[in-house]
């Protein structure tokens, strides 16, 4: 530890510095078991992997108790549902996530605000328990319902698309629930 410029100092002892060997032997080889060879693979229920995509996890905190949801609905299947959507958005940049990430997810699917009953009553069988482990392909149902120019849309277009198109969001999450249901059948 330092110590203050007036405590004096020992004169035989030498200052201590850092100095690095004095080559590498060989460079760095991806060479362990787990590592990936090529680009990251790509596929069904593979997901959009992106740098530090754990951070839309703290971004959600902002949306706790915020969401207007019907008494069948959980907070915690719509902010798990909706962060995967956010972590794809921000994947497609190569950036990590941010708060337009989550809020154009949760403004798609109308929990931001009160949403057209047809798409409540849709959205309610979509997003049930897919906070839950075991509903992993439910929720990669969901975001990969969800097509990538609506993804790359601002927050405001896609809330004026639920203002002014709310029957195309509606054909979106009926196609979500018919694929969440195939997947289901498939994996089990």
């Amino acid at each position: 530890m330092a110590a203050p410029d007036y405590v004096p100092k020992p004169t035989d002892d030498s200052a201590r510095v850092y100095s690095s060997p004095p080559r590498r032997p060989e460079s760095w080889v991806a060479d362990r078991p787990a590592e990936l060879s090529g680009r990251q693979p790509l596929g069904a229920r593979l997901g959009a992997p992106g740098p530090d995509q754990g951070f839309a996890l703290k971004l959600a905190r902002q949306f706790t108790g915020k969401l207007v949801l019907v008494p069948s609905e959980s907070e915690a299947d719509a902010l798990s549902g909706c962060l995967a959507i956010a972590m794809r958005r921000s994947a497609i940049y190569g950036r990590a996530p941010v708060i337009h990430d989550l809020s154009l997810a949760l403004t798609l699917w109308g929990f931001l605000a009160e949403a057209p009953a047809d798409l409540v009553a849709v959205r309610s069988q979509v997003f049930a328990s897919v906070a839950s482990p075991h509903h992993y392909v439910e929720r990669r149902a969901i975001v990969d319902g969800v097509n990538e120019e609506i993804l790359r849309s601002s927050v405001a277009d896609v809330a004026s698309m639920a203002r002014d198109e709310p029957r195309r969001i509606l054909a979106m999450a009926q196609d979500v629930l018919a694929a969440q249901h195939s997947a289901a059948a498939t994996a089990h």
